[in-house]
């Protein structure tokens, strides 16, 4: 049964929704918690691909009730911080690295003054940025441990090369304009796809969330990726599989992850882990779709429950 004790429809009391200024003058939004009663450091969460924070405002609250100052921030041309497609709902990007500048960028703004430790948590997409931004040794101060849920490190089918698939996304997305859908969202336009539930949460209420803050901000709405974001997602897996990449991060990481997962590559986690100095694992089987964080509630609390044992052993307070 699930207790709900927690608004997830609602911005918290005392969270505080606002803007960044990126460089180049590109508006990012954002959402501060209040200083918790004893903090033991800050925590920055970046969402997926096509997410928005507020989907996570129940975990993040957690995080704040364990004493973490916690933030959590949008993506450039996701959510409520534009769009770069041919229309309203497209995601496009030309190159991750526009991502990694722009959370290089945040973080060290979001660090100065700062109290260590500084932790950096990604989902999905966003937990396959933070990995290249620690990789490419762009977040300083360094962070002092790393949390991955469900990290996006090979996109289905995995039994394709990914030298295959990224050569396929370039030609597809030379064919036109790189801004274009690179795939069908649903037969009827503007509703959600038949079957996406399934491929995200066995939790009814939960994923009806997401509906409801679609709803209620119509910004948030992204339906598919362009073929500019497969290219330019592809381009950046190969980028992390360089030889000697994951090899260098010498900081505590912590991974989430789904066997049963069906939007990014199970097989890629597993070896990425192996790779990775530091790193430890969760797994789960049919029990967990891809937001292992929006789950139902014995799955949600043993993965929050993990992450929070991984922070206390390696950042004790």
């Amino acid at each position: 049964m699930t207790t709900k004790l927690f608004d997830r429809r609602a911005i918290p009391p005392g969270a505080i929704e606002s803007r960044w200024t990126a460089p180049d003058g590109h508006l990012i939004r954002r959402i501060d918690w209040s200083e918790p009663s004893k903090a033991r450091g800050s925590l920055l969460f970046m969402p997926g691909r096509g997410d928005a924070y507020e989907k996570y405002l129940e975990v993040l609250d957690h995080w704040h009730g364990q004493g973490w100052r916690v933030t959590a921030a949008d993506w450039r041309g996701q959510a409520g911080s534009g769009r770069f497609g041919l229309d309203e709902v497209t995601g496009h990007i030309s190159e991750f690295t526009e991502w990694t500048a722009d959370l290089s960028a945040f973080w060290r703004e979001w660090a100065e003054g700062r109290k260590a430790p500084l932790v950096l948590v990604g989902h999905s997409m966003g937990g396959h940025l933070a990995l290249r931004a620690v990789a490419e040794r762009g977040l300083v101060p360094a962070a002092a441990a790393l949390i991955l849920s469900a990290p996006m490190l090979d996109v289905p089918p995995e039994v394709l090369p990914l030298a295959l698939k990224h050569a396929f996304a370039r030609f597809m997305a030379s064919l036109g304009d790189a801004r274009r859908p690179a795939w069908k969202w649903s037969e009827k336009p503007g509703e959600l796809p038949e079957g996406r539930q399934a491929l995200l949460t066995h939790h009814d209420e939960r994923y009806a969330d997401e509906l409801w803050w679609r709803h209620e901000r119509p910004e948030l709405v992204m339906a598919t990726g362009s073929w500019g974001w497969v290219a330019g997602a592809l381009a950046s897996i190969r980028w992390l599989n360089r030889p000697g990449a994951l090899e260098a991060i010498d900081l505590p990481v912590y991974i989430v992850a789904t066997r049963a997962d069906r939007l990014v590559g199970s097989r890629a986690i597993h070896q990425a882990a192996k790779r990775l100095p530091r790193a430890r694992t969760l797994w789960f089987g049919p029990e967990a779709g891809h937001e292992i964080l929006r789950e139902s509630d014995a799955v949600r609390q043993r993965a929050l429950a993990g992450i929070d044992a991984f922070l206390e052993e390696v950042l004790p307070t």
